[in-house]
């Protein structure tokens, strides 16, 4: 199954690198490796991933450039892999719109675990048949089949997880899902209590949908509880 999934790992440091390919390719994906921030840049306007693991401090162009580069025109999941530490970092980077965030060292297991988590959520919109393939609410339309969010016509550059805390929502528009619903739906993992990364995410999703339709509320706050859509 995995040999329909392509990865591009972009990784200045050759031993890393190539231990990403290593672990990836024996997991039968089909991998593309890059060196430099404009080694990606050429390989995304050329090819379709469905995941990219991206550093930071890449020679060129820099991971953060690429990540607002990609979110312009894809909506693949990517996975910061990055020795920067701080948590004004991880916030910055899920800011500008990757998807997670793991910090070097890494854990070869883990890697593997969340780019399982990344590709199952990324792919599994386009293979359920008992779904209905475009939610409409408002001006926006959902396109599950596409991955693609648009509002009156516009397209609405939404990153992996992003598009899929929308699709949750649209699929319940009379229900209140609570920050720990929000984070163990979309994460597949327990809530630790920690509320920011759901913070941040709803953050960047209301402001994209504002850029475009600034006079239609989409997502409303219950407060001390969670998020819904809009009455």
């Amino acid at each position: 199954m995995n040999s329909n999934i392509n990865i591009l790992i972009v990784e200045d440091d050759v031993d890393i690198n190539n231990l990403l390919y290593k672990i990836l390719t024996k997991e039968n994906y089909n991998v593309t490796r890059a060196y430099s921030g404009s080694e990606a840049k050429m390989c995304i306007d050329h090819s379709d991933f469905h995941l990219i693991l991206l550093d930071l401090m890449l020679p060129g162009i820099d991971g953060e450039e690429i990540i607002s580069y990609i979110r312009k025109i894809k909506t693949m999941p990517i996975i910061v892999i990055s020795a920067k530490t701080g948590q004004n970092i991880k916030v910055e980077v899920l800011k500008t719109g990757a998807d997670d965030f793991i910090s070097k060292p890494f854990d070869v297991n883990e890697v593997l675990a969340r780019v399982e988590a990344q590709i199952r959520r990324y792919t599994m919109f386009s293979n359920s048949s008992e779904k209905e393939n475009v939610l409409k609410y408002k001006n926006l339309l959902l396109d599950r089949d596409k991955v693609e969010v648009t509002i009156n016509g516009q397209i609405v550059p939404l990153t992996s997880r992003q598009f899929s805390i929308l699709e949750l929502l649209l699929s319940h528009p009379n229900k209140v899902f609570t920050k720990s619903r929000l984070f163990e739906s979309i994460w597949n993992e327990g809530f630790m209590g920690d509320d920011n990364t759901i913070n941040v995410h709803m953050s960047n999703l209301r402001s994209k949908i504002s850029k475009i339709d600034p006079n239609t509320e989409y997502i409303k706050t219950i407060w001390g509880i969670g998020f819904k859509l809009a009455d």
